[in-house]
């Protein structure tokens, strides 16, 4: 069973409240894509400044171990291992580029197949969706805060103890 955070998109100008179709679920665990192609997944999921990073780290890397004269098949794997970290680390990037956007966090779920996990959001979203839409202006005021009754402060040790300047 896969876990899916899910991800409000800020509103438009148009919306009074968000649009479900957009909502996006982002499934914890290994994303086989990113890890075979990189920057391909990152193009596709709009990752721009993650690409960004990515490209300087990778190159960067892949400059400095030439200029230190290490092999090409140490090369190679230096970069299957930055895939590989890429392929695990591939929910955090969306989730970060998600936050980065204004996107809210909204819940986490969980279903076999994408598609058990909308329906189960969606169903606790829209039983829970008239109490968080209440306008402010029409929500009932919060009553006044209740006096708490006064304790009376006594000389005496609480507790095991005996009072204070008594023989043991």
């Amino acid at each position: 069973m896969s876990v899916y955070t899910v991800y409000e998109p800020p509103l438009r100008a148009a919306d009074a409240v968000p649009d479900p179709e957009r909502f996006a679920f982002v499934r914890d665990g290994f994303s086989v894509w990113a890890f075979l192609l990189a920057a391909l997944w990152m193009l596709w999921h709009r990752m721009w400044l993650v690409l960004l990073i990515y490209l300087v780290v990778a190159v960067g890397v892949e400059a400095a171990l030439r200029y230190a004269g290490v092999s090409d098949p140490v090369l190679g794997l230096v970069a299957l291992l930055i895939s590989l970290l890429i392929g695990i680390e591939a929910g955090t990037l969306r989730r970060f580029t998600l936050a980065r956007r204004g996107w809210k966090h909204v819940g986490v779920v969980s279903g076999d197949v994408l598609e058990d996990a909308e329906r189960r959001f969606f169903d606790a979203w829209v039983r829970a969706a008239p109490a968080e839409r209440i306008e402010p202006s029409t929500a009932p005021p919060n009553p006044p805060p209740v006096p708490l009754p006064r304790m009376p402060q006594s000389p005496d040790v609480i507790g095991l103890f005996p009072e204070p300047g008594a023989n043991r």
